[in-house]
């Protein structure tokens, strides 16, 4: 696709920016920033957005991205301090604002495809009149599980509640980043669909994930109801639903309850449905199998009885199918997690234990994910890299 605004063209087959058809110098690393802008135009995009989708996740300091955003704004002669085509807003992010016509091809048409051309483009444009949502750009899904928690609604009838279901959205989108293992989309790209009435699919693929977790918040007298559902977009199923139903006396002990409950749901059942859809070695002894899954809502309770209880099982699951890679890479989380819950075991203890786990579960299955997690942890925890 290629991207035509004021004097310029993005191609972005060739990784070019023109003026007047003749190519503009600029780098890599400025370049891909300014096409992401442009991709995604209607909406602001957020500074850990622009890193995670450019980066990769990589560390990328305010100062480096600035001088990425100056640097692109040079190019393409936007001057810094009108910004008439990369607005920065202060707080939320950037937003190209130039006006943009894209374009499938770059090069002129010949005269005899002129017509068919001109038809194509009359078409787009009713198309892109009659739904302005289709000429989004549909973004690739990053290598990790990804969610984005939608703004959960006020059913309450009351504007003036709208602060608990915001508090609420934010507090959950929080604590799922804290879950490192999968990648959150940041609050202010979400919150861009407060008070829409949105087609998850769409939204998913707007923003780029697989998972999209939305709820309500219905506030009477001195109760509370906040409902929640997590749906694979990619195939447009719920995976998960539950209601909570809390009587209103202390509204943050309050919040940190919801909130505590609805991570602790929905991590297992994102965890379960990545199980399902990566390509991974299949336990040879469904009884096995069957065992690692009655273990994950233990793994996610955060006290040594429920992490012991999670180990019993899944040794019993080791003992079943000793082959069974992702059971061992469990096993070593766990010990990972007891480092933080126990304190009466020596530290190295559990480090020595997750490491020959990991290890395992990747000797086994060298694309077991979790096995590469808890061996990262382990040498993370002893100063070290992970290699010779």
């Amino acid at each position: 696709m290629d991207f035509r605004f004021a004097e310029y063209e993005i191609d972005i087959g060739r990784h070019e920016l023109r003026r007047a058809g003749e190519v503009v110098a600029i780098e890599p690393q400025v370049f891909d920033p300014l096409v992401y802008l442009v991709r995604h135009r209607d909406r602001i995009i957020s500074k850990d957005e622009l890193i995670e989708a450019v980066w990769h996740g990589r560390i990328v300091s305010d100062a480096a991205l600035s001088s990425c955003i100056s640097a692109a704004r040079r190019a393409i002669g936007d001057n810094g301090d009108d910004q008439l085509l990369i607005r920065t807003l202060h707080k939320r992010g950037f937003r190209f604002v130039g006006r943009v016509d894209d374009d499938i091809s770059a090069a002129a048409p010949a005269d005899d495809a002129r017509p068919a051309r001109k038809a194509a483009t009359a078409q787009d444009s009713r198309e892109r009149t009659g739904d302005a949502e289709a000429s989004r750009v549909q973004l690739a899904l990053p290598d990790k599980p990804s969610i984005a928690v939608l703004p959960f609604q006020n059913m309450s009838g009351d504007p003036e509640q709208d602060y608990f279901a915001d508090g609420l959205t934010e507090d959950i989108i929080t604590g799922l980043s804290q879950q490192r293992w999968f990648f959150v989309i940041a609050r202010n790209s979400s919150f861009a669909y407060k008070g829409e009435a949105v087609d998850v699919r769409k939204v998913a693929s707007q923003l780029g994930v697989r998972y999209v977790l939305e709820g309500s918040v219905r506030r009477a007298a001195d109760r509370v109801r906040v409902t929640g559902q997590l749906i694979d977009a990619t195939h447009g199923v719920h995976l998960w639903a539950d209601k909570y139903d809390r009587k209103l006396t202390d509204i943050f002990e309050l919040q940190d309850d919801i909130t505590n409950s609805v991570i602790g749901s929905v991590g297992p059942e994102i965890l379960v449905a990545e199980a399902a859809r990566v390509r991974r070695k299949p336990p040879q002894n469904i009884d096995a199998w069957d065992l690692v899954m009655q273990a994950l809502p233990h793994m996610w309770r955060m006290s040594t009885d429920a992490q012991r209880r999670a180990q019993e099982l899944l040794r019993q699951a080791i003992a079943l199918d000793a082959e069974y890679a992702h059971a061992h890479a469990l096993l070593g989380w766990i010990h990972v997690v007891m480092f933080n819950l126990d304190s009466r075991t020596p530290i190295g203890e559990f480090t020595d234990k997750a490491l020959a786990a990991g290890a395992r579960a990747l000797t086994l299955d060298e694309q077991e994910p979790w096995g590469h997690l808890v061996v990262g942890l382990g040498h993370a925890r002893r100063r070290r890299p992970s290699w010779p």
